[in-house]
């Protein structure tokens, strides 16, 4: 038992050490992953539209 106490008290004095964002900066990184996202999403699309256009095509000619 007294294992796991020390376990959460090393735990808080873990957490107290951590630099924790300010609003700004949280708000500042969620737009970036956000658009990020956005923007990976739509490539990722892409790609997919364009090799199955592909396969279609080869598809058809055989």
């Amino acid at each position: 038992m007294a294992n796991i106490k020390s376990f959460f008290n090393d735990i808080k004095l873990e957490m107290g050490k951590v630099s924790w964002p300010n609003k700004d900066e949280l708000i500042g990184s969620t737009i970036i992953v956000i658009a990020s996202l956005a923007l990976l999403s739509l490539f990722v699309g892409l790609c997919d539209a364009g090799l199955s256009a592909l396969v279609n095509i080869i598809m058809v000619k055989l």
